[in-house]
């Protein structure tokens, strides 16, 4: 889509197919797959009940089988077979870290790779979603930074990263659903089925890519996991994160509603130029308005300032009594998330000391502003915030530099 006040640096392109010449209904609106039904010859009233039938076997029992689909005619199923797939992305690698954290190299259908990871945790587990192949941006800490973009990830592709995080998690309910009074030629044993309790309780979108540079996809997935009737995912329990792109975050607030995360890990232009190059663009108080903006933004739904700790560069006393100061300014209902570093090959920045960094929290927290210092969590298999990156190359600075260059060019 279309960025007010630039041209987008994103190229979508065309998203292949998965399955050939049949269409994947993942990802699609119950209104979209009513409509498929009715140009492939269904009349209105029968594709209205299909359709909501099978957004109830996608989204609520994680089926990817016409044949298991139960409360549909079994005359119905090979005609639906033969049009459509229930798709999911293909698993090239999946790691398991020492800590319990799991993460995925995925393939979509045109072979491009993304990753995906789940970080359980004693009251909560929460899958990291990626939005792109690759990044616009070119944050100087963060490893998929150093990628150049391929494409943005269609809705299918956004929500199929939730539908598989579930089927590896085995937690669709079990049983077989009860009959419907108004179908005709179920199966006889249909009956009662229970849903069982979730390990996936929660989603940030801060995987791979800008989400507000793919907002319209981003939007449909996120629609689709929040709908009551399906993978009923309340948008309270979901997280969006950006590295600032201003002009989209207000539409965020009013169109998908969920909770705003930022990126921001400096506190003047200097340093946060050469962090965040996108600084460049929206400056810190420009993107400090959009959160004070930002709606629905309270007590109750603070912004979450993520704040990565790198050693000598934006981890003074200094530092932390200014961010203060910024938050204080604009009244904004916040926290700060403070990350230390996770290194990966080739990285130019080292991590604060544990010393440091629990100094900068204590200054804070001193402050009335809550400012909790984040465990890192998969460290072992490069899952930690900032290390995702599907690439096997490994480019030399020299490359690297031009990457940013490049990329910073298209920003503007």
């Amino acid at each position: 889509m279309q960025i007010p006040g630039h041209i987008d640096p994103v190229t979508t392109g065309t998203v292949p197919l998965r399955g050939g010449n049949r269409i994947d209904l993942v990802g699609l609106t119950r209104d979209a797959i009513r409509a498929e039904l009715v140009e492939a010859g269904l009349d209105a009233k029968a594709a209205k009940l299909r359709a909501k039938q099978i957004w109830h076997w996608i989204y609520h029992r994680g089926v990817t089988d016409f044949e298991a689909m139960t409360d549909i005619a079994k005359s119905m199923r090979p005609w639906l077979t033969d049009r459509y797939i229930i798709g999911r992305p293909t698993v090239r690698e999946a790691q398991v870290s020492n800590d319990g954290t799991r993460k995925w190299l995925l393939a979509a259908a045109d072979g491009q790779e993304y990753e995906m990871v789940f970080i359980p945790d004693a009251d909560r587990g929460t899958l990291c979603v990626s939005s792109q192949v690759g990044c616009t941006l070119n944050c100087r800490f963060c490893h998929t930074g150093t990628m150049r973009l391929v494409r943005n990830l269609a809705a299918g592709e956004i929500v199929g990263q939730v539908l598989l995080a579930r089927d590896a998690l085995g937690e669709w309910p079990k049983g077989t659903m009860a009959s419907a009074p108004d179908t005709d030629d179920e199966d006889d044993d249909a009956g009662h089925y229970t849903s069982d309790g979730r390990m996936l309780t929660n989603i940030v979108m801060m995987g791979m890519g800008e989400p507000l540079y793919n907002f319209d996809e981003v939007k449909g997935a996120l629609k689709i996991v929040m709908d009551g009737d399906g993978l009923a995912l309340s948008k309270r329990r979901i997280t969006l994160s950006t590295s600032g792109v201003v002009p989209m975050m207000a539409r965020a607030g009013e169109e998908i509603g969920v909770n705003l995360a930022v990126s921001l890990h400096a506190v003047n232009k200097e340093i946060r130029d050469e962090i965040v190059p996108l600084n460049r663009k929206y400056g810190i108080e420009e993107l400090l308005q959009a959160c004070a903006d930002y709606p629905g933004a309270n007590n109750a739904r603070r912004i979450t300032f993520e704040y990565v700790m790198l050693k000598d560069k934006n981890d003074s006393d200094e530092d932390a009594r200014e961010l203060v100061r910024l938050i204080k300014q604009y009244k904004l209902p916040a926290k700060v998330n403070l990350i230390p570093f996770n290194p990966w090959p080739g990285a130019p920045y080292e991590c604060s000391t544990p010393e440091r960094v629990r100094k900068f929290s204590n200054l804070i927290f001193e402050a009335g502003i809550s400012a909790p210092i984040r465990t890192p969590r998969g460290r072992d298999i490069m899952a930690a915030c900032g290390q995702l990156k599907s690439a096997a190359t490994k480019p030399t600075r020299a490359e690297l530099d031009r990457i940013a260059e490049e990329k910073q060019a298209a920003l503007g």
